[in-house]
């Protein structure tokens, strides 16, 4: 069977594509282990410095398996009020497979390079930024088909459109595109289809040429900002960077800065 997880690797950039083109890249439970095993590699590794997610063929994800929808609902549907309690905890690991792309330590970009819908958009959600196909269709559409939304769709929804858009998007089932996701905060760029991976690996190439204990400790202080206080945050960030002033880091950047010439950092 085909890897259903490509990796690809452009020095300390790698490229994770979900890789079943023919169903869509739909989220299977196999898709998921496979997903979560790289994943744990990858956070394991110290020379990366970013990560970009995209799709094989025409779409990012089309979400959720629907023969594993069905066999939830099936069961639901054969122990009413005592079947939710092992289709919860079902759920909740599924999530967490393809969640995991959250415990990456570095920056991640997903390069939604066509439709992603459902859970297949809430992983890009995970990411700590999107580029956005303005061919695509983007969307939470779990009311539409009888379900709550899951997957962290209502945790990152709010806190990047806000709560009333939020509210709107889940509520209606409604589909965006490319160009309506960049306006309203779902996306950082839209682009044509045949030039999201390009930027995105552009993006990466950048971010790879800083600092990397300083961008990964930027990450780690925007993920707490999101439950701190501004004095709790203030004495994160005096903290992390005395721990740079201790690099040998912050002195080459320092160095290129009085040479007029670019840094090259080595993560020390």
């Amino acid at each position: 069977m085909t890897d259903l997880i490509r990796e690809t690797r452009n020095g300390d950039v790698v490229t994770l594509h979900f890789n079943d083109p023919d169903r869509l890249n739909a989220m299977t439970r196999d898709m998921g282990e496979a997903f979560r095993e790289r994943i744990g590699g990858l956070a394991r590794d110290e020379s990366l410095r970013a990560l970009v997610l995209t799709g094989e063929g025409r779409a990012f994800s089309a979400g959720g398996d629907l023969d594993m929808l069905k066999m939830q609902a099936d069961r639901g549907a054969a122990d009413p009020g005592t079947a939710w309690r092992g289709i919860r905890d079902d759920m909740s690991t599924f999530y967490r497979l393809f969640l995991s792309i959250r415990d990456i330590p570095c920056p991640t970009i997903a390069a939604v390079n066509g439709h992603a819908i459902g859970a297949g958009f809430c992983v890009a959600l995970g990411c700590d930024f999107r580029y956005v196909a303005a061919e695509a269709k983007l969307g939470l559409n779990f009311t539409r088909i009888g379900v709550h939304p899951g997957m962290g769709a209502t945790w990152s929804l709010p806190r990047l459109v806000g709560p009333a858009l939020a509210a709107e998007l889940l509520f209606t089932s409604r589909i965006v595109d490319g160009a309506e996701a960049c306006r309203i905060g779902l996306a950082n760029r839209v682009l044509p289809r045949s030039e999201v991976l390009g930027a995105a690996l552009s993006a990466a190439e950048e971010i790879a040429t800083n600092a990397p204990l300083a961008v990964r400790a930027v990450k780690q202080a925007l993920r707490r900002s999101e439950n701190a206080s501004i004095e709790d945050q203030l004495q994160f960030e005096a903290s992390e960077q005395a721990k740079n002033f201790e690099s040998a880091d912050v002195h080459e950047g320092l160095a290129a800065i009085r040479g007029k010439r670019a840094p090259e950092f080595t993560g020390r």
